[in-house]
């Protein structure tokens, strides 16, 4: 007699390894666009992060005695290195990138037990801290067009503590597209678009907006993730901020320039979608996704900080729990949710 098996019958071999090995891949493009038009210094903060995150994973799965080489080759720490190191400056000091990995490892993810069991994204929370702890460090931009002319002088930066007035380098650092617009000094926001400055960096900043979306496309059609947490997050974004330019244009923002001059394109595909520490839900997601969408609308038109992808995961990531809790699907063959006497599931 055939042995028959249970449904679900359809599966996939869809392993740890193999998930974040697509990421990687994905993020390939993005990291291409940043090296291209800002110089060596992303490749150089790709490799210290990757490095030192490596280092950090190898350390903590020793002292928690677990199979070292089963937890390295699963790419999470990898993944979480180049979100951190697309996320500083590409000409920060070395040692940013080393205590952003010291947290993100050790703080964000393996104090809680490792992989499926942090709940917020690693990166981000390593992000944030350095941005709240180096604001100088971390808000230090190069400026497009301005890019180092050769690995040597970057190196010099990142490692030997030299400036760009002592290597002879003019314009190296400048204030990013969001900043300009953000601290416009009280003029409207066509009169920042109309000066010479804003218009001759925010395209390198839309180019890799693209770079980014196009890798997230890619693992929307692979099926890494859902649509449902990336698209409403854009959604969300697009429909505030058209609402409020529609209302005001000389104050507020176009819907443009919010998903392409800052890091919308890389959150909402590459952050947002973080399988452990977002909503799992179908509608959970579109809440997950719509209130990062929100937040990061309040609070680059009205917080302290330009671009606020972090805080607005980090947010919602402490959301997650609550929002899984009221948007759980109705269980087959049940008109609602049963609970007991006292109200219990």
């Amino acid at each position: 007699m055939p042995l028959r098996l249970s449904s679900p019958h359809v599966t996939r071999n869809n392993s740890t390894a193999g998930v974040m090995q697509k990421v990687v891949l994905a993020m390939v493009p993005g990291i291409a666009a940043l090296t291209l038009l800002f110089g060596w210094g992303t490749l150089i903060q790709v490799l210290l992060c990757v490095s030192f995150g490596l280092l950090f994973e190898a350390a903590a799965v020793r002292l928690r005695k677990q199979n070292l080489s089963f937890y390295l080759s699963d790419y999470s720490a990898v993944v979480t290195a180049l979100l951190l190191a697309v996320a500083i400056p590409p000409t920060a000091p070395y040692w940013v990138a080393i205590v952003g990995m010291l947290v993100a490892i050790l703080f964000g993810k393996q104090v809680y037990g490792g992989l499926g069991n942090n709940p917020f994204n690693p990166a981000m929370v390593a992000y944030a801290l350095l941005l709240v702890s180096f604001p100088v460090q971390m808000t230090n931009w190069v400026l497009p067009g301005e890019t180092l002319a050769s690995a040597t002088q970057t190196l010099s930066l990142i490692f030997g503590g030299a400036t760009s007035t002592g290597l002879g380098i003019d314009g190296l650092t400048g204030a990013t597209p969001l900043d300009l617009l953000r601290n416009r000094g009280g003029v409207t926001t066509s009169e920042v678009w109309s000066g010479a400055e804003l218009s001759a960096i925010a395209s390198a900043y839309q180019y890799v907006a693209l770079a980014w979306l196009a890798g997230g496309l890619a693992l929307l059609y692979l099926k890494v993730f859902t649509w449902h947490t990336p698209i409403s997050m854009i959604l969300s974004l697009l429909v505030l901020s058209a609402l409020f330019y529609g209302y005001d244009p000389d104050n507020y923002l176009d819907p443009l320039s919010h998903l392409t001059l800052g890091a919308t394109m890389l959150g909402a595909f590459f952050i947002a979608t973080d399988p452990v520490s977002s909503a799992t839900s179908t509608r959970g997601k579109l809440v997950f996704g719509a209130g990062i969408g929100a937040l990061v609308f309040v609070i680059r038109t009205w917080g302290n900080y330009p671009d606020a992808i972090a805080f607005a995961v980090l947010l919602m990531n402490l959301s997650a729990p609550l929002i899984d809790q009221y948007t759980q699907p109705r269980t087959y063959g049940h008109k609602g949710i049963r609970k007991g006497p006292r109200g219990e599931e």
